[in-house]
């Protein structure tokens, strides 16, 4: 039986797609509200219904643009509280300002943190994540939540076109994703190597040193939580090539794609780029890739534990644990 009043799905402009397959696979129609930027680039919400003891879900990632999409989900959470919703769960799929978990020079702010005070002043009484940069993110939070991983999605993928590849071998592209990475290459069954790197100051830019493994004559499957500017996909790229890798694979969570990093990507030796759903790529972007992208739905996993956590049920569950 359910815990609070019915589930009401609102989908952010920056998760429409999402929002509508999430819904279709509940079954639950997403309900109307408007969004207006007015001149003074200001956004202003409205509800169409009353959302009164109603146990409400507002779907949006915080992806580009950043900061229009991370004010209309402040802005929708506090339209959705002050409306008297039973409970407000932010389901943020890509979650803006991950990378500043922590304070690792001078002079500098944890912003992660700042996002999380903001998400919880702005109402949410729960979050929903999908593959956080940094698991300690969860701890800036005080209200209970779910960090969800979309690993089994991906490696789902490559268990059915391993058949297919020689001898894989899953690669980080660097030592902080080193345990992901082990435990995506224990679902496969195959071995795995590593790239070291070093990131030049404040910049976006990384410098690959070396391939700690072995990659000569196995298919690669390069894994990584996003892709931002592309550089580091493209020195992990061409550092395995150097190093004997035969078809090289990309699999990665968040489709940030920032800037040109669709072009660099373009021109890379990649057999397939693997992702999701979690942050929607633009037509223009797409095109430059072709059929060598391919982009599987987060929306069942989404759509599962918010059905799960309106009726009470263990999330756990889902993952045997």
């Amino acid at each position: 039986m359910a815990v609070y009043g019915g589930i009401k799905l609102f989908a952010g402009r920056g998760s429409v797609n999402l929002a509508q397959a999430i819904s279709k696979y509940i079954r639950i129609p997403l309900s109307g509200h408007d969004v207006i930027d007015f001149p003074n680039e200001n956004i202003f919400v409205r509800l169409h219904s009353s959302v009164r003891g109603q146990d409400v879900y507002i779907i949006q990632t915080t992806s580009t643009p950043v900061s229009r999409n991370l004010m209309e989900l402040l802005i929708t959470l506090r339209t959705l509280k002050q409306d008297s919703a039973d409970r407000v769960t932010a389901v943020v799929p890509y979650l803006c300002y991950a990378r500043s978990d922590k304070k690792d020079q001078p002079r500098v702010a944890i912003t992660a943190r700042l996002i999380a005070d903001l998400i919880e002043a702005a109402g949410a009484d729960r979050y929903i994540f999908l593959d956080l940069h940094a698991g300690q993110i969860q701890g800036f939070f005080s209200v209970r939540g779910d960090v969800l991983t979309a690993f089994r999605i991906l490696s789902g993928y490559f268990a059915k076109k391993k058949k297919k590849m020689h001898d894989p071998v899953i690669v980080t592209a660097d030592l902080g994703f080193a345990k992901k990475g082990r435990n995506f290459a224990a679902s496969l069954g195959c071995s795995m190597a590593f790239i070291e790197k070093r990131r030049k100051g404040n910049k976006s830019i990384t410098e690959a040193l070396t391939v700690v493994g072995d990659v000569d004559n196995h298919d690669v499957v390069i894994v990584d939580d996003e892709i931002d500017t592309g550089g580091t996909i493209l020195q992990a790229v061409n550092t395995v090539k150097e190093y004997g890798a035969r078809d090289v694979y990309v699999s990665f969570v968040h489709p940030v794609f920032s800037g040109s990093a669709t072009e660099r990507l373009a021109g890379l030796p990649v057999r397939e780029f693997v992702t999701t759903d979690t942050v929607p790529i633009p037509e223009e972007k797409k095109a430059l890739l072709g059929s060598r992208l391919v982009t599987l739905s987060v929306a069942p996993l989404l759509g599962e534990v918010i059905r799960r956590t309106h009726e009470g049920r263990s999330v756990g569950e889902l993952f045997h644990e």
